[in-house]
């Protein structure tokens, strides 16, 4: 079958052809439908964070049950499923204390070394990208790494709760804990900042503050619930964030991009007591850097994993805000194509030409 194959870091993906294994007792072999095309994909891509090549990138993804191992229960094959990086044990001790999303048993969901691997080509390993490789039209995973959904979703929506509505919306109700009335500001209106945008109107906030460099990206915020908009382009976005709040700042930030300079403005927006959230992935090996003294006004600096998610719980309520019209999903689909067009998504992408683009399998 066909996959977008990754040979190392500043290449373009290649499409070529893979083998997909049998499912073992408590796999799952899905066919993929849609797949989103994340900027988690492309910080590899670029070589900001390391992965071993050949793999198959790919993580936001939504298909259909197509075999199931003889130990799975939770699902039957012409099932509909989204998948999920945040495969989960079960019984480490992050997992019994409620934050699957930290699941450090990793391993007992993932095959042994010595078995055959799960992807592979011409007798090679593929490595398998974060226990799921969606770029690819089948995926054989864990059955802890899927959700199963109604079958009235469309599955290239539900594709981006996958990662980053998921990522977005429960940084701020599940990391952050956004209150309502509450003031927040938004870096980066990408997939994943305006799920964040979303999920702050969802919360209740009364000024939902979008920052970005992109006049497109802003006009999108606005229709997804942003009260104002920074264009950092062209002023300081502290100094605009706070006229916007009366000179106090914002209660909560959220950074979405990934970028240092980012995090430390998200952070120094605040108002005193604020919570700054860093959803994007810094690349390895960078330091925030912030004034020591600023602590003294218990302004607070966190990070969050995948929406600190709880999967099979998340993402079925976020769907029914789907369906109940307060989560838009249809319109942070900018474009959809097909497996060929992965690498002109990801410049589209890093242009700020699109939202999302979406790639369909059938």
């Amino acid at each position: 079958m066909k996959a977008a194959v990754f040979h190392g870091p500043k290449q373009p993906l290649s499409i070529e052809d893979v083998e997909i294994d049998k499912p073992q007792d408590r796999e799952v072999l899905v066919r993929t439908v849609a797949s989103g095309v994340c900027h988690s994909d492309l910080h590899f891509v670029d070589g900001f964070y390391p992965y071993a090549a050949p793999a198959v990138l790919g993580h936001e993804a939504a298909g259909i049950v197509e075999e199931v191992g003889r130990q799975v229960t939770y699902l039957k094959p012409g099932d509909h499923v989204i998948a999920c990086l945040s495969v989960f044990c079960g019984y480490c001790e992050q997992c019994m204390a409620g934050h699957p999303n930290r699941c450090s048993n990793k391993a007992a969901t993932q095959r042994d070394p010595k078995d055959k691997p799960r992807i592979s080509q011409k007798g090679k390993p593929i490595n398998q990208f974060l226990d799921l490789s969606s770029y690819c039209e089948k995926m054989l995973v864990h059955e802890n790494a899927l959700v199963k959904i109604r079958e009235d979703i469309p599955l290239d929506r539900a594709a981006l709760v996958g990662c980053g509505v998921t990522t977005g919306v429960g940084a701020v109700l599940n990391t952050a804990k956004v209150e309502p009335g509450s003031t927040v500001a938004v870096f980066g209106c990408g997939g994943v900042g305006l799920a964040a945008i979303q999920g702050a109107r969802i919360a209740g906030a009364r000024k939902i503050i979008a920052v970005d460099m992109f006049e497109g990206k802003l006009a999108m915020a606005k229709r997804l619930g942003a009260t104002d908009s920074v264009d950092a382009s062209a002023s300081d976005p502290i100094d605009e964030i706070k006229k916007l709040t009366g000179g106090s700042g914002v209660d909560y930030a959220f950074e979405a991009i990934g970028l240092k300079k980012a995090a430390e403005q998200a952070f120094n927006a605040l108002k005193p007591g604020g919570t700054a959230t860093v959803i994007g992935m810094i690349p390895v090996g960078q330091k925030v850097e912030i004034d020591g003294f600023m602590f003294l006004t218990e302004r607070k600096l966190q990070g969050s994993n995948m929406g600190s998610n709880r999967f099979r719980i998340d993402m079925p309520r976020y769907l029914d805000f789907y369906l109940q019209g307060r989560l838009k999903l249809d319109e942070m689909i900018s474009k959809r194509g097909k497996l060929e067009d992965v690498n002109e998504a990801f410049r589209a992408m890093k242009a700020g030409e699109v939202a999302r683009t979406v790639l369909m399998f059938q």
